[in-house]
């Protein structure tokens, strides 16, 4: 299984956000490209980058620091975040992202996550994330007719190879991972899945993999020292 070391981008800061609102963010670090740099001295093969500006307001105000850690480290990375149209996509593709996210315009555009998988393939994945068992969209701000599992399905029909799946409910509240939500999707779709919010422990990482889970994300028990990447790492193999 991977471990996806996270950056949450806001205002040229490193952050977190608990369950999601914009209002409660702690600052981390000014400094996100040292962040990665650290991700990477630890043995992280891969990063997931969020510009949580972006998700509200569908604009791209981190791309350079962005393409920095995308053209500086070796890092696997992805980015999600207020990306809605084409020129988005290719606008990270071009400067070395390897995986862009759709969230908010893969529930309401239908035609350009076609699109886009039609151009980039694997490089394209869904974000998939659940508020009171719905899809939620722009920056968790609203939820969508979706349940979650009516959308998993739906993706993988359309021909998603990769989804990152997060319950908005655990997300930066340090309170482990939903299990059972990410067992039932191990088990009815045939398509990677990556485990986001609430990894608060190996235990949780460790349970994750037993899964055969594609891969998991780690944001705010890294930040406050609940879980060592090197451990993290080891414990994922």
């Amino acid at each position: 299984m991977n471990i996806f070391p996270a950056i949450d981008l806001y205002k040229g800061c490193a952050v977190r956000l608990y369950k999601g609102d914009y209002e409660k963010v702690t600052v981390y670090s000014e400094n996100p490209f040292e962040i990665a740099k650290e991700f990477e001295k630890m043995g992280a093969k891969h990063i997931h980058l969020v510009d949580l500006q972006g998700a509200k307001d569908g604009t791209t105000p981190h791309k350079d620091i962005v393409k920095k850690i995308a053209q500086e480290t070796d890092l696997f990375v992805e980015i999600g975040g207020g990306i809605r149209s084409l020129e988005t996509i290719e606008e990270y593709v071009n400067c070395g992202v390897d995986r862009v996210i759709l969230g908010t315009a893969a529930v309401n555009d239908e035609e350009l996550l076609k699109k886009a998988i039609e151009k980039y393939g694997e490089k394209i994945a869904v974000g998939i994330d659940i508020k009171d068992g719905f899809v939620a969209v722009k920056g968790w701000l609203e939820k969508s007719q979706y349940s979650g599992f009516d959308f998993c399905e739906k993706m993988q029909k359309i021909g998603v190879k990769t989804v990152i799946c997060t319950d908005v409910s655990k997300d930066g509240a340090m309170q482990g991972t939903n299990r059972e939500l990410y067992k039932q999707m191990s088990e009815k779709f045939d398509i990677d899945i990556v485990a986001s919010g609430g990894v608060s422990s190996l235990d949780d990482i460790k349970a994750l993999r037993e899964m055969n889970l594609y891969g998991t994300i780690i944001g705010k028990a890294y930040y406050i020292g609940a879980v060592n990447l090197k451990e993290a790492l080891e414990a994922a193999k």
